[in-house]
């Protein structure tokens, strides 16, 4: 089975990447710059271009079953008050193209990493996180995931949006645990190698159709 991997070269991204491959699955990615991709396995094929450009993702999409996007709005620095350096609209405009494209070619299945905080589970969410979401330029990526679910919802495809909890990038592995609706209680923290893991465990598991389970480290 082939795979399409949207944000392959992020902090996240490459994690998926490198868990497909080992995991004996073939990969495209579709990135803006070549030169950013690090991996010269043969099973991975790799595009040029924009997610958000029909034409260019219409060609990465070719040939794959499924895909994994774990795209996100950009800042020009982890400060949450800093600038956009993605356009405010991204990723509901790729996964827009996504859903289009699918259909035309019978991909059989979308995972995206969504956030825990978009929807109903801002609820959950400890008082300051919900702070900075509000006052912050952070909300334009939360404004973007429950944008990117609602079309999914939307969408008539066996899709699943992945909501982690706050990302580390802590190496040690541990048992993921999955919450729906704030049962079980999440914890804090998830490593984005669990997260990884995860979604690569899911992949051919229906169990996660069209639902939006948070996830974190036990």
């Amino acid at each position: 089975m082939k795979l399409l991997i949207l944000g392959s070269t992020g902090r996240t991204g490459h994690i998926i990447v490198e868990e497909a491959l080992r995991r004996g699955y073939y990969v495209s990615v579709l990135v803006r710059d070549k030169s950013k991709v690090v991996s010269h396995s043969k099973k991975v094929a790799v595009f040029e271009g924009s997610p958000a450009n029909e034409a260019d993702l219409k060609i990465a999409m070719r040939g794959c079953k499924v895909i994994i996007t774990a795209l996100n709005i950009s800042r020009t620095s982890d400060f949450p008050w800093a600038g956009l350096r993605t356009p405010g609209t991204f990723l509901a405009d790729t996964m827009k193209n996504i859903i289009t494209i699918a259909k035309q070619q019978n991909v059989v299945r979308i995972i995206t990493i969504s956030a825990w905080g978009v929807l109903e589970t801002k609820n959950e969410i400890p008082f300051w996180f919900k702070w900075l979401i509000d006052y912050s330029n952070i909300h334009v990526a939360y404004l973007q995931h429950e944008a990117q679910e609602e079309l999914l919802r939307s969408s008539g495809l066996n899709w699943t949006a992945v909501r982690p909890t706050l990302l580390t990038s802590s190496t040690r592995l541990r048992k993921v645990r999955v919450s729906y609706n704030g049962f079980p209680k999440a914890g804090l923290f998830i490593s984005r190698y669990s997260v990884a893991q995860f979604i690569l465990k899911i992949l051919q598991d229906n169990t996660y159709y069209k639902k939006s389970p948070t996830v974190f480290d036990e």
